[in-house]
């Protein structure tokens, strides 16, 4: 294929392959957490991230990783002791993020707001070697600790008494989700952008709801369709030259709206199998009562 003859391309489509791995197997979490909008107030604070790896000379990358995840432990910490102030400190966390990102990337030597667009929303060609690389050491966390605890995440994320009561350290895990989410916007702002990050985490999972039951079922066909739509996003994006964190998150409402309207048959399909199944029984009132027909043979 063409489109592998260049480097950039190779380097493009190892990061959204991993993009689309890691984004839904966090979201599926913060979903069951009812905590769908995480990943977009995280993608905020790391602005901040970028803006101080421009003015530092370091990583943008690895540099917004260590904001987002500092961010990520006070949205957690705001989240158990902010009582009725917690709403009013985490918009200040998440606007406060997005400022300080604009100020330091100003603050850098000849950096400018024009260097923030490929992080906000995506870029194929700035995908450099050293951002694939910390790619692939972030993808890694988060795969690790999504499937090698999905027993324990899932468990929390259901009902946190519950998971207290068997004796499952609560508070840890949320902090781990958390921190895993921070570090899945980092792995994904190169493809997708940080403003774009969360729906690749949520659409995709609220996709695979509609024709699953069981979490594993979920879990598994919501990062296939992440993955589709991260590299049918990318080639689309090179061929088109049109933005590709735009273009997967339209492919991934797609497959949504697709997958809803393919859901209703599908239950129409299943509760006439079980009906049949499991025929429904007589009416009450047509039933012959056990003690008239104990009667007729004693012959009363």
């Amino acid at each position: 294929m063409e489109i592998l003859n260049y480097a950039f391309m190779q380097r493009a489509l190892l990061a959204a392959v991993l993009v689309g791995i890691t984004a839904p197997a966090i979201g599926i979490y913060l979903v069951q957490r009812r905590q769908a909008l995480m990943g977009d107030g995280i993608g905020h604070v790391a602005m901040t991230g970028v803006g101080l790896g421009f003015l530092l000379s370091w990583s943008p990358v690895w540099m917004a990783t260590a904001v987002s995840v500092l961010g990520a432990v006070l949205m957690e910490l705001i989240r158990w002791y902010g009582k009725t102030r917690g709403d009013i400190a985490l918009a200040m966390l998440f606007y406060g993020g997005m400022a300080g990102g604009v100020m330091f990337i100003n603050l850098a030597p000849g950096g400018s707001n024009a260097n923030l667009t490929s992080y906000l929303f995506g870029s194929l060609s700035t995908v450099s070697e050293s951002d694939v690389t910390a790619i692939c050491l972030l993808a890694a966390f988060v795969v690790l600790v999504t499937v090698g605890l999905r027993r324990q995440l899932f468990a929390v994320s259901q009902d946190e008494e519950f998971a207290r009561v068997t004796g499952l350290p609560v508070r840890a895990l949320n902090l781990l989700t958390a921190v895993t989410a921070a570090v899945t916007v980092t792995v994904a702002m190169r493809v997708v952008g940080l403003l774009l990050v969360s729906a690749l985490m949520v659409v995709p999972v609220a996709a695979a709801q509609q024709l699953t039951r069981s979490f594993a079922a979920t879990f598994v066909i919501s990062v296939a369709l992440g993955v589709s739509v991260t590299i049918g996003g990318t080639v689309t994006s090179y061929y088109q030259d049109v933005p590709p964190g735009a273009t997967i998150v339209l492919l991934t409402i797609g497959a949504f709206i697709l997958l809803s309207l393919l859901a209703a048959p599908l239950a129409r399909r299943r509760a006439r199998a079980l009906a049949a199944a499991h025929p429904a029984e007589d009416p009450a009132e047509c039933k012959i009562p056990a003690t008239r027909g104990a009667a007729d043979e004693v012959g009363v």
